[in-house]
């Protein structure tokens, strides 16, 4: 082990990742979910420090975490904007969605339904959140917006439309050169450009104390506990779950973090760091947290253990001051994050075989339901239900794990309920 090597693997991890500072209270704060963002930026940074921490010391693994990308995009525009959720209650459905992680990650329940759920569903749902964030960084960057007949719409190409795109293309020749800063460049570049061209005024002071008051601690947790909310509870349980597990073992596999078995190192230590940082999340104040793919940086620049994890932690801690500056930061500055972050989890499509139709198409119901519906819960619910409908009608039945029955059984219900007397309730 070399302490420069660590350290220097760490910083790099650090500043991959970092756009999650700005970008997670961006999308937690948008107007008419409540959140302040100050709050919602302090709860970030505390997520990624203590869990990025835990996952150095317990875990022992040169992982961070953070708010996860898609499930941020869930929190705010299905659970709160659309279904009308309060947003304490919405931090509590992330705890006890945290709760839930927690039990299985300690119990052999976790290996059995990775095990069940087909790479085709699991492919499909990173999918199919991947065009749910391209959707609104579109959105933010007004390139598409909103029409009666259409539903939707090429916008009005105007300055700040054209700044995005630009800052899109400094972003991508960045990634092409390998630059660990290029998501961070990106923004800060279109963020100093409107300022420059008078289209965002600066704060009165850059710097302040972190924020306590308005988010921390006040997740609702009996609220959340109501039967009309439990399908939001089992979707970003399962989009955890399928996150962690595809990160852990994509990354560890691409790196040779393998133990002698040929498994993830200390993969159950990290999925239970990974279901504290959901759990930690509905109270700190944030969507939940999960292990970053951009670990794999850090990993590249030589990290091999938990002191990786460490340095990139101590890194977070200063952005618990630089709310006011973060603040600065428009939507249509994070607009080509969302774009790039989308394209990435959309790639893995091609591993799925659209030529059998068992396969293909649950795997194409959860893609283009998570964006359409925007509900990862439809998705999520239609794939588990379509893949054992699918396999009995062409004869599989046999291929089809036991726990996938169950699954699917608990998807009908879901829905029922959703649909029933015991539908969403608005918490206007």
């Amino acid at each position: 082990m070399n302490l420069r090597t660590e350290a220097i693997a760490g910083i790099t991890t650090f500043f991959t990742m970092a756009y999650i500072v700005v970008v997670n209270p961006t999308i937690l704060s948008t107007p008419g979910t409540g959140m302040a963002f100050s709050g919602v930026l302090t709860a970030t940074v505390l997520i990624c420090f203590t869990m990025t921490l835990l996952m150095g010391l317990y875990a022992k693994l040169p992982f961070a975490v953070a708010p996860g990308m898609g499930i941020n995009a869930f929190f705010t525009f299905t659970i709160i904007l659309t279904q009308k959720v309060w947003w304490q209650v919405a931090l509590g459905i992330v705890f006890w969605a945290g709760v839930l992680f927690l039990l299985i990650s300690v119990t052999p329940i976790r290996e059995t339904i990775a095990k069940a759920i087909p790479s085709e569903l699991r492919i499909g749902t990173a999918a199919g959140i991947g065009i749910f964030l391209t959707f609104i960084g579109l959105k933010n960057a007004g390139l598409i917006t909103s029409d009666p007949v259409t539903f939707v719409k090429l916008g009005v190409l105007g300055g700040e439309a054209v700044l995005a795109i630009v800052g899109l293309l400094v972003t991508i020749l960045l990634i092409t050169r390998s630059s660990p800063l290029a998501y961070l460049a990106g923004i800060l570049f279109i963020t100093l450009v409107g300022t420059a061209l008078g289209w965002i005024k600066p704060p009165q002071s850059f710097f302040s104390a972190p924020d306590f008051h308005t988010v921390f601690l006040k997740a609702d947790l009996l609220g959340a506990l109501k039967l009309s909310l439990l399908p939001a509870i089992v979707a970003i349980l399962f989009t955890d779950l399928f996150d962690s597990i595809s990160t852990f073992i994509g990354v560890a596999h691409a790196s040779d973090l393998l133990d002698e078995n040929g498994n993830p190192r200390n993969l159950r230590q990290g999925l239970i760091v990974d279901s504290f940082a959901t759990l930690g999340a509905g109270l700190a104040g944030t969507s939940s947290g999960t292990a970053y793919i951009e670990s794999i940086a850090g990993i590249n620049s030589g990290g091999r253990t938990g002191l990786t994890s460490v340095f990139t932690a101590l890194c977070f801690l200063p952005c618990l001051f630089i709310a006011p500056l973060a603040g600065m930061v428009p939507a249509y500055a994070t607009a080509p994050v969302l774009l790039l972050v989308g394209a990435s989890m959309f790639k893995s499509v091609s591993a799925i075989d659209f030529r059998k139709i068992e396969e293909g198409f649950p795997a194409f119901l959860t893609i283009i339901l998570i964006p359409l519906t925007f509900s990862i819960t439809q998705g999520i619910l239609w794939g588990f239900i379509s893949h054992v409908g699918l396999y009995l009608i062409v004869g599989r039945r046999k291929e089809i794990h036991s726990v996938m029955y169950v699954l699917a059984l608990i998807a009908v219900g879901l829905l029922v309920l959703e649909h029933s007397q015991f539908s969403w309730v608005s918490y206007e």
